[in-house]
């Protein structure tokens, strides 16, 4: 092994030699760093963000590997499954790079370790990204930037665009290079236990994410009416008895602001929904998400989930149960 390493003939700028051991420069992890950029080019429905994530490994994959069949087996290992929020896919790509360089140093990963290392960090930072850069991050540069827009100041969309993006590639790179240098510690013990830590705590962060949002992403409405009880006249508003002008509009208002919704007509209708709302609020959005992803454990394709939620949506609405 050692004779195969010292004959092998690279280029300086791509891999720094420490002794017989081969280690990626920094010049070519700047260079997957930028290509991670365009993680999300060919995105498809069958394996989602594996195109990008491919091009990303490219220089690595020419670097580490000179024999023409590695390279393709390498570049067919980074061609399955991935999808992930594609800013904190970053510190998974710098424990995957780890990984290669290891591998390509002759010790023993298979092509199932390094997929699971991906597997097994994609999921649970995914729910960590959308909460962090579209909800926070983000809406605080737009509203700045649209205030000063709003007054007339140029630099209003200017500061969105550099601000937004100077974080942008200063989190992808920082978290790429912390993967990479937490990467070789997790090489040294495969055994021992430490990818099994850092992917449960990675887990845990993430379910406990993505339990918070499954409200808010996921809208479940089963429109099935229960009962129909005709309200006190009190309690409505009479739209053919309205005062006139503002007076009937303020009137509107206040009864619509005292007892919502059911204001507006004089029955007040009882759907399954709000049965179910009362009992476990958010019960069937929570069934409908771990459903989902129990398919998607058992390989079941996601085209062919999406095409069964559609058909169910549309033959529930036809039916007027949602």
């Amino acid at each position: 092994m050692t004779d195969k390493l010292e004959n092998k003939k690279v280029d300086d700028s791509e891999l720094v030699k420490n002794g017989t051991k081969l280690e990626l420069s920094e010049k070519v992890r700047r260079n997957i760093c930028n290509r991670h950029q365009f993680l999300q080019g060919t995105w498809n429905f069958e394996r989602m963000q594996n195109g990008g994530w491919a091009f990303a490994m490219i220089p690595a994959i020419k670097a580490l590997y000179t024999n023409k069949d590695d390279q393709v087996k390498a570049l067919k290992r980074h061609l399955e499954f991935y999808n992930t929020h594609p800013y904190v896919s970053a510190p998974v790509l710098g424990v995957t790079l780890a990984m290669e360089e290891e591998r390509a140093n002759g010790v023993e990963i298979d092509d199932a370790a390094i997929n699971g290392v991906k597997v097994g960090m994609m999921g649970p930072l995914a729910g960590v990204g959308d909460p962090v850069f579209w909800f926070t991050i983000r809406p605080i540069l737009g509203a700045l930037g649209a205030s000063l827009a709003l007054s007339g100041n140029i630099l209003g969309p200017i500061i969105f665009f550099v601000f937004w993006n100077l974080i942008r590639y200063i989190f992808l790179w920082k978290t790429q290079e912390f993967g990479y240098k937490a990467g070789k510690e997790i090489t040294k013990d495969l055994s021992g236990g430490l990818l099994g830590k850092v992917t449960l705590m990675a887990s845990i962060l993430g379910m406990f994410v993505i339990g918070a949002l499954v409200q808010r992403w996921v809208n479940v409405n089963f429109s099935v009416v229960i009962t129909r009880v005709l309200q006190q006249k009190e309690t409505f508003i009479d739209w053919a008895n309205l005062p006139a002008g503002a007076d009937g509009v303020k009137h509107a208002m206040e009864m619509y602001s005292t007892y919502g919704a059911n204001a507006l007509s004089p029955e007040k209708v009882t759907t399954l929904q709000d049965n179910l709302n009362i009992l476990v609020p958010g019960l069937v959005p929570l069934l409908l998400t771990l459903g989902i992803s129990k398919l998607l454990k058992k390989d079941v394709s996601p085209i062919v989930i999406i095409l069964a939620l559609f058909a169910i949506g549309i033959i529930a609405r036809l039916l007027h149960l949602m």
